[in-house]
């Protein structure tokens, strides 16, 4: 039986690509759940985008742990719905629908039965990837940024739930600064018309401000467990072209 159990959500490319090939505990039992599998580990198929595929996940997290008998088990949710650049109002009505479904729903709904699936006698967390969008008002994503701030603020409030029951997990919302990653570099090319950050993203990218995916993961995992008065790590920046812009 291994020792450590994680799930990690999106781990075929970009940052949790990294997360899921920087995992600093030996042996340990890797589950992707993603659109696209990864042969040198388990796979659950997974679409943030179809709450019907969603399901799959908690089977897992219930299969596994009904008999888990290791020290660590933690869920990383890092995926995200992407495609969904463009103002509110203006936007393809599905797509719009899908990036709430993906963003918003999809984190809280995952966590929750995870939570549920623990057990007492070992350590377990809850590691959800935040952005600076959380604060900042980026135009053209109004669905993300209020997704990652209400991921900030669920973190914060089941936080303080677990400390007064007195039993884990821990739970942590993560922003990794700005990735170099292929959705990264697709933001940086729409039309400033319908996203402002573009330009901003394109000249951060030129100006090397971008972590390598790995990088970036191997700072997030050295972070963990996350200190018992802490909700949010941050790490890296925002674009320093897009500060007071």
């Amino acid at each position: 039986m291994t020792d450590t159990v994680v799930w990690i959500t999106g781990g075929t490319r970009g940052l949790g690509a990294g997360l899921l090939e920087t995992c600093p505990y030996p042996g340990a039992r890797i589950i992707n759940a993603s659109r696209s599998p990864r042969p040198e580990v388990e796979n659950v198929a997974f679409d943030l985008g179809d709450p019907a595929t969603w399901a799959g996940l908690r089977r897992s997290f219930d299969e596994v742990l009904s008999t888990f008998t290791g020290s660590r088990a933690l869920f990383v949710h890092n995926a995200l719905f992407d495609g969904a650049t463009g103002y509110a109002g203006e936007m393809d009505p599905d797509l719009y629908y899908r990036d709430v479904l993906g963003n918003s729903a999809a984190p809280l709904v995952l966590a929750d039965w995870f939570l549920r699936a623990v057990r007492p006698g070992y350590e377990s967390g809850i590691v959800l990837m935040s952005s600076a969008a959380a604060r900042m008002p980026v135009e053209g994503h109004s669905v993300y940024g209020a997704a990652k701030a209400g991921v900030e603020q669920w973190v914060r409030v089941v936080r303080r739930e677990r400390a007064r029951r007195g039993t884990g997990p821990w739970v942590v919302a993560v922003r990794p600064g700005l990735v170099d990653s292929a959705t990264t570099r697709r933001e940086a090319e729409p039309d400033p018309e319908t996203y402002p950050m573009a330009p901003h993203l394109k000249a951060s990218f030129a100006a090397g401000e971008a972590l390598p995916p790995q990088d970036a993961a191997r700072d997030i995992w050295a972070a963990l467990p996350p200190p018992a008065d802490t909700s949010v790590l941050l790490f890296g920046a925002v674009p320093s072209s897009a500060l007071g812009g």
